[in-house]
């Protein structure tokens, strides 16, 4: 009796550990590239947007770390506060700031780049990190679709207020924040509002889709002048994107299938290792209009390859955004009209 006893005790050890173990180094597995390089940033100007959470807060974090003097760009000035203050404790670089910036607002976008650039003349990195997925219908304050308006036609229109600074700054870096989730996009070019009819998921996808788009119509539009800007896919991320997600906030979706997902998702740290790597590594100053996974190179979907698609959007977004007019005033100067 003692074989098939010692056999049982052995079975019911190993099984366990064995899964915890294969579980620990998939999880591992799955946390993806990681930029190693150091690098010194000292005397070089950040923007973040959406920095007070998830991959925007590790992202500043890096550059502070490195010595950057670092804008935290957030809608929600309490939360950003908090990121800030922790960011400044854990890297004692006092050159941390947080500014608010609502990307659902033309006017606060208008505001925050004005002010900016009365308190700096130099830009070496814009980092277009913040975003939402999926949710409800919803419009921003200008009456844009809530996830085309935020995630391109916001940063579309904060990007060309600060072009005149990252010129000056150059070389310098665009880094923008699109998603796998291009590659199962398409622009409705007879509904890009969603005005006739919305679907959360092709609302997304096309968002993230129009990201890649704009990286590579802006690429074109930028050659010469030393200013370099790219696209990446940050992986699959442990952040509350999903929060939206009406499936995830069920008790099945949430007790069940989420715990499910955990192993194959990055970290946040993990999760910005791509938006650092496209931001600070020496050997891609000169490199543009790519997209990035994983801290390499990766092909786009062949709808993001559409130059004629490209430049349609452009004219598209300076239409929602105003920039087709010849001159569009700051929020400063009509302060002081």
């Amino acid at each position: 009796m003692a074989i098939p006893t010692y056999c049982l005790v052995a079975n019911i050890i190993f099984w366990p550990a064995f899964l915890v173990g294969a579980v620990y180094f998939l999880r591992k597995y799955m946390q993806g590239g990681q930029f190693t390089k150091k690098t010194d940033e000292t005397g070089k100007v950040f923007i973040v947007t959406g920095a007070n959470t998830g991959i925007g807060k590790e992202t500043a974090l890096e550059f502070a770390r490195r010595g950057g003097t670092v804008y935290m760009a957030c809608r929600d000035m309490n939360r950003c506060e908090t990121a800030r203050q922790d960011i400044i404790r854990e890297t004692n670089n006092p050159n941390i700031f947080g500014r608010q910036l609502d990307l659902s607002s033309q006017e606060s976008i208008r505001k925050f780049a004005a002010e900016f650039k009365q308190e700096q003349d130099k830009l070496h990195v814009l980092v277009n990190n913040a975003g939402v997925m999926r949710g409800p219908k919803m419009l921003t304050k200008d009456g844009v679709e809530m996830q085309l308006g935020v995630n391109h036609i916001g940063h579309f229109l904060l990007t060309n207020l600060l072009l005149d600074v990252l010129k000056k700054s150059a070389p310098s870096r665009i880094v923008v924040l699109s998603s796998i989730a291009h590659t199962l996009g398409a622009i409705n070019v007879a509904d890009l509002n969603s005005e006739k009819s919305y679907d959360e998921g092709r609302a997304y996808n096309q968002s993230k889709l129009a990201t890649v788009l704009f990286t590579r119509e802006l690429a074109k539009r930028l050659e010469g002048s030393g200013v370099t800007v790219n696209a990446l896919h940050p992986g699959l991320v442990d952040t509350g994107l999903a929060r939206n997600w009406a499936f995830f906030q069920t008790i099945f979706g949430k007790y069940l299938i989420q715990p499910l997902f955990w192993p194959f998702l990055k970290t946040p740290k993990s999760g910005a290792q791509t938006s650092i790597y496209a931001a600070l590594d020496p050997e891609l100053e000169k490199v543009t209009g790519l997209y990035f996974s994983d801290c390499k190179p990766k092909d786009v979907a062949p709808a993001a390859l559409d130059d004629a698609m490209g430049k349609f959007l452009w004219t598209e977004s300076e239409k929602f955004t105003g920039l087709d007019k010849p001159t569009v005033p700051s929020f400063l100067d009509s302060d002081k009209a």
